[in-house]
């Protein structure tokens, strides 16, 4: 059984190689020439066609390599529109962040592929089609003209015999014609021996005539058959065939550009398949749990939250606690979330050595505020003391990292000086020792300068790692009074407790920070003052002594102003105003973006605070 079927299978494969060489034999014989012998216009015109097919394909592909060039554009573009901003550089450290720059790169790889193939389709596609498709009608037009001239060969010889044959039929009548009036004139008795010579003279010139028509006939009969029999069998084979051959070459053609369109397109598909593996890379290497850790490490601040506030049982007070829970009141109404002290007839944030009553204190806030004055030129302190603490080391251990790094590539570059100055001086051929002594000057003082400001950033973290962890932030504890003492906070987190019974002791120069915002930095404000129409209030203020009092005199306006556009007050400090309102400016914007305004209320006489300055039109008095 397993033998008679693989008799049958074997048989059966025979068969069909049988099949298919005489089908490729039989394709080999079919030729237009034989086949399609009568076909010319026919094929003139299929050939015609298949040449415009052929154009029409290349404008598909120029309109293809449009598409190509203007997504990869679009791309481009695209990419470099979401590049990270210079503002933005510090979320790079972000897993997230990361990843959306490697899908950038990605991306602009994609589109870079995307130019790859356009530029491919353009020179090796388009490029072939167009001189294919201007060599096929070249030859096209030439193949219908060898046809045209053979036609019109063919067509005159058939008119030489239509117009021989002709002639014989008339010369043949015409013998006929002479035959039978010789015929009637010898029978006729009448007639002269004369006149029946001339007769017969007569038939035998149409006979001969015609004699002559019918050798012309049969001669131009024998041309035309020739002529034709060459023309259909030879001739016209000749120039179909061409047709033939030049309509197989430009149906091979469009085969070998469609495989090759896809070629160019499959050659950059690993690449892209790469570009796909790396957006997926970067999107699986995002973390959330490291960039929240990363997160805390920006934006801890090492302070504790408050503690609860103790109750004050004013029946069981002496009077000294009554007047420091007072003083505390009145401190606590004449701060703002800014830090400072409400000035007295003082226009400017300046102005707040006023509230100090001994020279010895004035010097030292004007040395801490010099000190504080020496900003980095991202507008941070040189020590980052207005950071919270653990920011604040964080900062200055990247500065020691940057200066360690800064001097010993210096370090390395006075090095090789001092070794090309000693080949000078071994050699003076190779040059002169002199021209190397001021770059060695200039190395030493960059790098003495470098470890001075290295071992003064040192001091800087030393302080601050001495320096406790405060147990509230410093909006929490601006001023506290624990015990009959009055306690200020700073913004390395330390407190300085100030007893009855001593010398003040100056607040750190942490106290007066100054910021951007009413949130932090020197100023004034009052929410509200208390008084009458005029604006008058009574604040407290410290002097020589540990507490004293000083009346506070309402700021003379130095302006007014109108409101652009509505403000919501967020936070302590600042004020809300509606579009349109008027206020009065008492202190204009110090840099920090910030203007100090007023404005009547009916309730206890005037609302200070601050507001943005772009959000108001002033108009300040002459």
């Amino acid at each position: 059984m397993l033998a008679l079927l693989a008799s049958g299978s074997s048989r059966s494969s025979s068969n069909n190689k049988l099949a298919e060489s005489e089908n490729a034999t039989q394709n080999s014989n079919m030729s237009w020439g034989t086949e399609l012998w009568d076909q010319n216009e026919n094929l003139a015109i299929h050939t015609n066609r298949g040449i415009d097919a052929l154009d029409k394909y290349a404008n598909f592909l120029r309109d293809r390599v449009a598409i190509e060039t203007e997504y990869a554009g679009k791309l481009r573009r695209l990419v470099k529109n979401y590049q990270p901003k210079k503002k933005e550089e510090e979320d790079n450290e972000f897993t997230s962040m990361q990843a959306f720059r490697n899908l950038l790169k990605e991306v602009g790889d994609l589109a870079g592929q995307r130019e790859v193939v356009s530029e491919s389709l353009q020179m090796q596609i388009i490029a072939g089609v167009t001189l294919l498709s201007k060599t096929l009608r070249e030859e096209r037009k030439k193949c219908l003209s060898d046809g045209a001239n053979l036609q019109q060969n063919l067509t005159t010889q058939l008119s030489s015999l239509d117009r021989a044959k002709r002639n014989y039929e008339k010369a043949y009548r015409d013998s006929e014609k002479a035959v039978d009036s010789y015929k009637r004139a010898d029978m006729d008795l009448n007639l002269s021996r004369a006149e029946v010579e001339r007769y017969k003279n007569v038939m035998t010139s149409k006979i001969q005539q015609s004699d002559d028509a019918k050798n012309e006939y049969a001669n131009q009969l024998q041309k035309t058959n020739n002529l034709q029999q060459q023309h259909f069998n030879m001739l016209l084979p000749a120039v179909l065939n061409r047709l033939q051959e030049l309509d197989e070459k430009r149906t091979r053609g469009f085969r070998e550009f469609i495989v090759g369109a896809a070629d160019v397109e499959s050659s950059v598909a690993p690449i892209i398949a790469r570009c796909m593996e790396g957006i997926v890379k970067a999107g699986e290497s995002i973390n959330e749990k490291e960039d929240t850790f990363k997160v805390i490490e920006r934006y801890q601040s090492g302070f504790t939250p408050p503690r609860d506030i103790p109750f004050e049982d004013l029946s069981k007070c002496d009077p000294d606690s009554v007047q420091d829970s007072h003083y505390s009141n009145s401190t606590s109404n004449s701060l703002t979330i800014r830090g400072t002290m409400s000035a007295s007839k003082l226009k400017k944030r300046v102005g707040i050595f006023g509230i100090f009553g001994s020279n010895k204190q004035r010097q030292i806030i004007e040395a801490c505020i010099t000190m504080k004055n020496s900003l980095t030129a991202d507008g941070q302190k040189e020590d980052f003391s207005d950071l919270p603490p653990n920011q604040r080391r964080k900062k200055l251990q990247a500065k020691i990292a940057e200066l360690q790094h800064k001097i010993a590539q210096e370090t390395n570059a006075r090095d090789g000086l001092m070794k090309m100055k000693i080949v000078y001086e071994a050699n003076s051929s190779l040059g002169n020792p002199m021209t190397v002594e001021g770059q060695l000057n200039e190395s030493e003082h960059k790098l003495e300068k470098l470890k001075v400001d290295l071992k003064k950033y040192q001091g800087f973290l030393e302080k601050a790692s001495q320096v406790p962890v405060a147990t509230s932030s410093p909006q929490a504890n601006r001023n506290q009074l624990q015990n009959g003492h009055r306690t200020s906070r700073h913004s390395n987190g330390s407190a300085d407790d100030h007893h009855d019974d001593g010398d003040d002791q100056p607040d750190d120069a942490g106290s007066l920070s100054s910021s951007a915002s009413p949130e932090s930095g020197l100023g004034t404000s009052h929410t509200s003052l208390p008084g009458s129409g005029q604006g008058s209030a009574n604040e407290n203020a410290i002097g020589d002594d540990t507490y004293y009092e000083r009346e506070v005199e309402t700021l003379n306006p130095l302006g007014t102003c109108k409101a652009l556009y509505p403000f919501e007050a967020s936070s302590e400090g600042s004020i809300p105003m509606n579009e349109g309102e008027e206020l009065q400016v008492i202190e204009i914007d110090q840099g920090d973006g910030w203007t100090r305004v007023r404005r009547a209320n009916n309730t206890n006489g005037w609302d200070e605070g601050f507001v943005p300055t772009s959000y108001i039109e002033c108009t300040l008095y002459a």
